[in-house]
């Protein structure tokens, strides 16, 4: 493909990609396909000669398209949304223009630099602490900043690392040697709730250090209570408390943990302070959710999914933390072909001290389109639609009174189910009546739930 080629097939499928957002929702929103179907469909081995752009065009509609679930439907409601939008898709089609890894400043100084001003731009916008800038209001640079992760999962890893180095710093501290503390690893433990996404645990497996699951109160919370005492135990049996996860809106009910009491306890045993709000602190861009999130402002860390709810197309994951300094330190690695700058390295930030992976994308650029093509009213106004339609959503479940709704409905999340004994064969069973009544909407496939 030469680039006049390359010219007409662009903006065929430029105009593909149009036709399918102005048809999706016309389309059944989940798969209807067998586990194996496309390993029949495509040769099994890779071709010898070179396939002609309409050959491939035609399978993506004929094979691709039939495996697809459709996550940008309106009639997709399965898990929380992976939205996008076509500002993101163009500032992705420049990343790709450029195609760079890079891994430090001297790479692209673009790249980094933009990344660095992007996530000052959004944790502005979401009202985090100065303390999580990276260039202070007198133009110096700050201690802290953000990065765009893959995922949150990848943050959660990050910062149980950086909250690892702090712990083995705080034990050398008290006379501790290397060896030691090699020797004793294996009791840090980790915090989180019954509630708490499964990265956190899968971090615990990747770091090798224990994870404590806490159960959550009536309202699916983690308390400062529970905390404060599932800590006592452990620290009395021996183990090292180094690391809590706070959430803000959880996956199953977007319930909001007791932030500020949680903070109150990791400050006074001395834990790393992590808050996932992988989709509701995308509603942190509206001032009225802002006094729900009291406390983040005492947390080390803190990460929100902007690919979730902030228009912004998968993957870009917003991580900021108030200080780098254990964070650069547990995953700075110098080789001779990871050249430094040399002289003045005011903000200058190699990013691949800051993630697990050494080359990434410049993700930052679909995050500038995004926030310079909508506007700070533009995406507040698309934050407050959605949670204005879950509001309407709820009334309209209340009101038709075979429903009962199971927890606030705070953001974008209604969480509902029928009432026992509503539909007939499920007998009194109210896990049974709502099974039955997910599979029959699922196999109407009008919608997905």
């Amino acid at each position: 493909m030469d680039v006049n080629e390359f010219k007409k097939r662009g903006k065929e499928m430029i105009d593909f990609i149009a036709e399918y957002y102005e048809n999706v929702d016309n389309m059944p929103p989940m798969s209807s396909v067998k586990p194996g179907y496309l390993y029949s469909l495509i040769p099994h081995e890779a071709p010898e000669e070179p396939e002609s752009f309409e050959n491939i065009q035609q399978d993506i509609e004929t094979k691709i398209m039939p495996g697809m679930m459709h996550w940008q439907s309106s009639n997709f409601f399965g898990w929380y949304p992976s939205s996008g939008s076509f500002p993101a898709m163009l500032g992705d089609m420049v990343s790709s223009m450029f195609s760079i890894i890079g891994f430090n400043w001297i790479c692209s100084p673009a790249a980094t630099e933009l990344e660095t001003v992007v996530m000052d731009w959004l944790g502005k916008l979401i009202g985090l602490d100065s303390r999580f800038m990276a260039i202070k209001e007198d133009g110096t640079e700050g201690d802290g900043g953000g990065v765009i992760q893959g995922t949150a999962s990848e943050a959660h890893i990050v910062v149980m690392i950086a909250a690892r180095e702090m712990a083995v710093d705080r034990l050398k501290s008290y006379g501790m040697n290397s060896n030691d503390i090699d020797m004793i690893r294996h009791t840090l433990v980790a915090y989180f709730s019954d509630q708490t996404h499964s990265a956190g645990q899968k971090a615990t497996s990747i770091i090798g250090c224990q994870a404590r699951i806490i159960p959550s109160d009536a309202s699916f919370r983690l308390t400062k209570c529970a905390l404060q005492a599932a800590i006592t135990k452990d620290r009395q049996d021996g183990l090292i408390p180094f690391f809590v996860c706070a959430t803000f809106g959880t996956t199953n009910t977007a319930a909001i943990d007791d932030l500020y009491g949680i903070a109150d306890v990791a400050d006074s045993e001395h834990l790393w302070l992590h808050i996932d709000a992988a989709y509701a602190g995308a509603a942190l861009v509206c001032p009225e959710f802002r006094p729900l999130a009291r406390g983040i402002e005492r947390a080390h860390s803190f990460n929100f999914n902007a690919h979730k709810w902030l228009l912004t197309n998968f993957d870009c994951s917003a991580l900021w933390v108030a200080d780098s300094t254990h964070l650069v330190n547990a995953l700075s690695i110098e080789r001779e072909y990871l050249p430094k700058v040399k002289g003045a390295t005011d903000f200058v930030k190699d990013y691949r001290n800051w993630e697990l992976p050494l080359g990434r994308r410049f993700r930052s650029l679909k995050l500038w389109f995004v926030m310079r093509m909508y506007g700070a009213s533009g995406i507040r106004a698309y934050i407050r639609k959605h949670v204005k339609e879950a509001k309407w959503l709820e009334a309209q479940l209340l009101e038709d009174g075979r429903f009962e709704i199971m927890a606030p409905v705070v953001f974008g999340l209604v969480v509902f189910r029928v009432k026992s004994g509503i539909i007939a064969g499920s007998a009194c069973d109210v896990n049974k009546t709502n099974a039955e009544l997910v599979r029959r909407i699922n196999n109407d496939g009008r919608v997905f739930l």
